[in-house]
């Protein structure tokens, strides 16, 4: 069987990106789901051929690769099966792109047709979408006999554009060999550059991230070819005392001296450098910008607040996020973020919890000065994110693992705390980069990575984000390669039967959901409770049978608002300026801390008397703000800043139980509100 040329770049883009997905596949190919769902089936038909495993996608539209794919395909087939001389079409587009943006020749539609093997009218209809790409960035394709055809447009834009197709193509396989091809950068001048980046990584005492390194050096060299053909940026950096005085601008001053270039430009270099990633760094207190670490501080309380987490090592915490934060603020207080991406994760898990991380930075944002972009504050819930689960350190007789990521520390640690918890029989020993992967000398057993390695230990490729399907089936593969068997999950009727032959059960319901709580707990779990002190309010002391209403409709928002606060005004807790506050105040989804759950508020000062809290239950739901669905309103009233934290953590920790949740939503009565509620405070006063 032989593939067609599509089938062979799509198979290419799977092998050299595990972690594409298919919406990714059918922009690049542009091609339709059904278009694409036909060239799998094709790849399959061959892969089996091969006598190799099938390619699985996930109703996520991500795909799940055996490695034994990759290993096969790289050594034995060596890709000779599916190479091809010709680019596709998405290939054309963004090496166009890099020539416009990096050649030092005049460019007509010879150049490209010549470079591109293809026709002028193909290149002529590329072209097309060439300007499509460029409008994002509000550039120009525009071509006059004595240039040829240029980009045309904000110099700042043209530099971020820059930025971003450099790094778009340095990922790619064989991107960097087709980015010196089309750009006619010699291999001297690449060396020559690199040399420069490592020095000043030495005198910064700083490491970049594999993927800045890589392509550093071609984005200093297009810049400077930018400057040489008369495209230098405006002024507006030239006064800022802030990037004058940095320890960064002054090594650029003095490494790249002999080029001679503009103030402007040099701290446009300076920037790419206070912007880029690191892996390592050392701050000198001078450096830190001011304000920064308490507002990194501020935020990692408030987060500990709205999630009712209790960090351990916090001051590591801290400094991780430092080392990530300084850049960002650069990047987002100059307008560089366009060229910073981050991956996009759609799993209900990250969504929520990067839902928390969003309502906390609001002390970052004061500091910069600048609404933190969504690229930044992804990288930024990673990073806490990764901080969430630590591991014991005992490692006699188990499998020892790495984790082996190009994209950086806040990645790979996101990946390794997630594998982690999803192999628990596994010492995992560190999380690396590529160059700190190259020099490890710790003996491990196998190796997890999010790109393809060549090693003579199992490597088990697998995504950042991994939903709850694609771990479940990562780990049967792994324990199938490792020990050949995949460990059973707990039957739970079957472990009921067992307690049933040696104690009476009261209420067996209870105890099964109990049960499945502890076997599926969260090993650090302990680290989240807190001592309850005597004169703290519980949740079910303010949440009591007065305060309780069961509805099967409401007509509207507003209305559902006013019932739910009825108890609380009827008591005079609070008055009706407060309930017209909530309203007014319930325009962000903010309010929805758990699916199908909102806590409305307003300030203290807009008319509470006493701490109190209502509940409103709607079986048939009610509409806020035209997307979301609420079951369960509770109305908070608070007096102060803390005395609703210990309920209110409370609530968040109930409603995290799926089974229980739905429980709750199904309640017919304000007593088994009120039984289910109490039961839970025990269990979690117990444990």
């Amino acid at each position: 069987m032989v593939l067609s040329d599509r089938e062979k770049e799509i198979l290419k883009d799977l092998i050299s990106n595990p972690s594409i997905t298919s919406m990714a596949l059918e922009h690049r190919h542009q091609l339709t789901r059904r278009q694409l769902g036909y060239s799998i089936n094709k790849i399959n038909e061959w892969i089996m051929s091969q006598n190799l495993p099938l390619i699985e996608r996930t109703r996520r539209g991500q795909f799940i690769i055996n490695q034994t794919v990759f290993s096969k395909i790289n050594t034995n087939y060596e890709m000779r099966d599916f190479q091809t001389n010709a680019y596709t079409r998405h290939q054309r587009i963004q090496l166009i792109l890099m020539m416009l943006i990096g050649s030092k020749e005049d460019l007509s539609l010879n150049h490209f047709a010549v470079e591109m093997k293809v026709s002028k009218n193909t290149i002529i209809t590329d072209l097309k979408e060439v300007q499509e790409y460029l409008d994002k960035y509000q550039l120009k394709l525009v071509y006059t006999r004595k240039n040829g055809y240029i980009i045309d447009g904000d110099e700042l834009q043209s530099r971020n554009f820059l930025i971003h197709i450099t790094q778009q193509l340095i990922r790619v396989s064989n991107g960097k060999r087709d980015i010196q091809k089309v750009t006619g950068i010699p291999n001297t001048l690449l060396d020559e550059f690199n040399r420069r980046i490592e020095k000043i990584e030495g005198r910064l005492n700083i490491r970049f991230t594999d993927e800045k390194l890589n392509a550093m050096p071609y984005i200093l060299i297009f810049t400077l070819r930018r400057i040489e053909n008369g495209n230098t940026m405006d002024c507006f950096y030239e006064n800022d005392r802030e990037l004058l005085e940095t320890k960064v601008y002054q090594v650029i001053q003095e490494e790249l001296s002999d080029l001679e270039l503009p103030l402007n430009e040099q701290l446009f270099i300076a920037l790419q450098f206070l912007t880029a990633n690191v892996y390592f760094s050392e701050h000198e207190a001078e450096e830190i910008i001011p304000g920064l670490i308490p507002a990194i501080d501020n935020m990692v309380r408030l987060f500990e607040k709205s999630t009712c987490i209790s960090f351990q090592d916090r001051n590591q915490l801290l400094e991780k996020l430092l080392q990530h934060i300084q850049p960002a603020y650069y990047r987002i207080k100059y307008d560089l973020s366009e060229g910073f991406e981050a991956l996009d994760f759609q799993s209900k898990e990250f969504i929520e919890f990067h839902h928390f991380v969003q309502r906390s930075i609001n002390p970052l944002e004061k500091v910069i000065g600048h609404t933190i972009p969504e690229e930044e504050a992804t990288y930024i819930t990673m990073l806490i994110g990764g901080w969430m689960n630590r591991q014991g350190e005992t490692i006699e007789g188990r499998t020892k693992a790495v984790v082996v990521c190009p994209q950086g520390v806040s990645v790979s640690k996101l990946i390794f705390n997630e594998l982690s918890e999803l192999f628990p029989e596994f010492i995992f020993l560190d999380h690396l980069s590529i160059r700190e992967f190259q020099n490890y000398y710790f003996d491990y057993d196998i190796v997890f990575s999010t790109t393809i390695l060549d090693v003579d230990k199992k490597v088990f490729v697998c995504n950042v984000f991994q939903n709850q399907e694609e771990k479940e089936r990562l780990r049967k593969q792994v324990m199938m390669e490792i020990h050949d068997f995949v460990a059973s999950d707990v039957d739970m009727n079957y472990l009921l039967n067992i307690i049933k032959n040696y104690a009476k059960i009261h209420d067996e319901k209870a105890l099964k959901v109990e049960l499945k709580n502890y076997i599926d707990r969260d090993d650090n779990e302990k680290i989240m409770k807190r001592e309850i002190l005597k004169d703290e309010i519980n949740l079910n002391e303010l949440i009591v049978p007065d305060h309780i209403i069961l509805r099967n409709i409401a007509v509207s928002w507003e209305e559902a608002l006013e019932i739910a606060a009825a108890p609380l005004l009827k008591k005079k807790y609070i008055t009706e300026e407060y309930v017209q506050a909530m309203i007014a105040n319930t325009k962000d989804p903010y309010i929805v801390i758990s699916p199908n759950v909102a806590i409305p508020h307003a300030s203290p000062e807009q008319g509470v008397n006493k701490l109190s809290m209502s509940l409103l239950l709607i079986r048939k739901g009610v509409t806020f703000l035209d997307k979301y669905v609420i079951h369960a309103i509770v109305v908070i009233a608070a007096v102060d800043k803390e005395q609703h934290i210990l309920p209110l953590s409370q609530l968040v920790k109930f409603l995290a139980d799926p089974v229980r949740k739905k429980e709750f939503f199904q309640c017919k009565t304000k007593a088994e509100v009120m039984k289910l509620l109490n039961h839970f405070l025990q269990s979690s006063q117990k444990g």
